[in-house]
């Protein structure tokens, strides 16, 4: 079925007001109503921008509201944006994108724009333009930089300054092109890019699934995990549990790229959404591997290092007695593609020993880290919670 590109009703009005918009503008729009180039969307509004921050200054528009009604009730070329950009399904369960038509999410409607254009360009020029992003914020996000290189000199002792300076770079780049693959996956059909991506050990969630009662894919935060995560709906459908963003509108609207391609999307907290998805034999996507406090938290290693590591993940199995698998995504060596990995079926798991079980969980993250450690999210401070208290903390 087509998808059905809507504007929630009510946001703008969209009655243009010749003596306000400028000739060269409405030749433009009309012309991206012609053409559909993606190219011209970005111009087109930055012109608008300027256009209407000019007015602002003449006429002495003071408030959000006054501000907010000159720039949308006017727009013709927001109306092609809010058409074409992220509401793209009849489902009533996505959030309404009209209640961030506030100034102060502009700054966030830009970069959301940037990325949209970006997810229409070639695959090879959006893997380099994620390049530039990633050696970018290696230069510049000083913080960040500095989180990955604490959490690898902890995590790899064995590897010299410069060869864990050289993984720091090689990390930054590889979550550039994830940016890439976060526009790709929340605003594309996963269907386009079904020649990219290779599959193995699918036989072991086909058994899993056999039995009826489940199947809990455990994973880890790699920085291809939203393309393929997309991808892997293409052969089974499943769903996911987040953790939501402090940006309601990146929140929002990542939430709905999600509910688009996933059968169900539930906050990390929503356990009782999660648990009833494994009871009705679903497949439920589930990365435990990040710091998410000392609350139901037990302290095992993670690469040789006490690491807060939540015991949600047996939980979860015991519930419903579901399956649990290891799944790995990885992009190809010349990062044309992705491969998609499912292990066998874990035995004897859970046990009545939350520790031990967390063990082996972190074993089998370090595992498929190892195999590509610059393609893993570094930059979360995995080590944040320590048993000492904040005064322990590495970073």
């Amino acid at each position: 079925m087509a998808a059905n590109h809507t504007i929630a009703p009510g946001f703008c009005r969209f009655k243009p007001d010749q003596n306000i918009s400028p000739v060269y503008l409405v030749y433009l729009e009309q012309l991206l109503r012609k053409v559909g180039n993606a190219s011209f969307i970005l111009p087109c509004f930055v012109i608008k921008v300027g256009f209407y921050l000019s007015e602002i200054r003449q006429r002495g528009l003071t408030t959000g509201k006054e501000i907010t009604h000159r720039f949308c009730y006017n727009s013709r070329l927001i109306q092609r944006l809010f058409n074409s950009l992220f509401v793209t399904s009849k489902s009533p369960q996505l959030i309404p994108l009209r209640q961030f038509a506030g100034i102060r999410y502009w700054p966030t409607w830009l970069g959301l724009l940037f990325m949209w254009g970006a997810a229409r360009l070639p695959f090879t020029l959006q893997m380099k333009i994620g390049r530039l992003l990633g050696l970018l914020s290696y230069f510049f996000a000083r913080d960040r930089r500095h989180i990955c290189q604490t959490n690898l000199r902890l995590c790899f002792p064995e590897l010299t300054d410069k060869e864990r300076s050289v993984l720091t770079r090689k990390t930054f780049i590889s979550n550039g092109m994830g940016v890439m693959e976060i526009a790709i996956a929340w605003s594309r059909n996963p269907k386009d890019f079904h020649q990219r991506v290779t599959v193995s050990g699918m036989e072991n969630l086909e058994a899993a699934m056999s039995r009826g009662k489940g199947v809990l894919l455990v994973c880890a935060h790699f920085s291809s995990l939203e393309i393929c995560g997309s991808l892997l709906t293409l052969f089974k459908d499943m769903a996911v549990t987040y953790r939501p963003n402090n940006n309601p509108l990146f929140d929002a609207v990542m939430f709905n790229g999600r509910k688009k391609v996933f059968n169900g999307v539930f906050e990390r907290t929503n356990v009782r959404q999660a648990m009833r998805s494994l009871k009705e034999g679903n497949v439920l996507w589930y990365a435990p591997d990040q710091d998410y406090g000392a609350k139901h938290s037990v302290f095992v290693p993670f690469f040789g290092v006490e690491a807060a590591t939540i015991t949600a993940t047996a939980r979860f199995a015991k519930f419903n007695d579901s399956a649990v698998l290891f799944f790995s995504n990885y992009r190809i060596g010349d990062n044309s593609g992705y491969h998609l990995e499912f292990g066998p079926v874990l035995k004897d798991y859970p046990t009545e020993d939350q520790t031990a079980d967390a063990i082996r969980i972190n074993q089998l993250i370090e595992k498929a880290i190892r195999k590509h450690p610059e393609q893993y999210l570094w930059l979360h401070r995995r080590f944040k919670t320590q048993v000492a208290g904040e005064s322990a903390r590495p970073y």
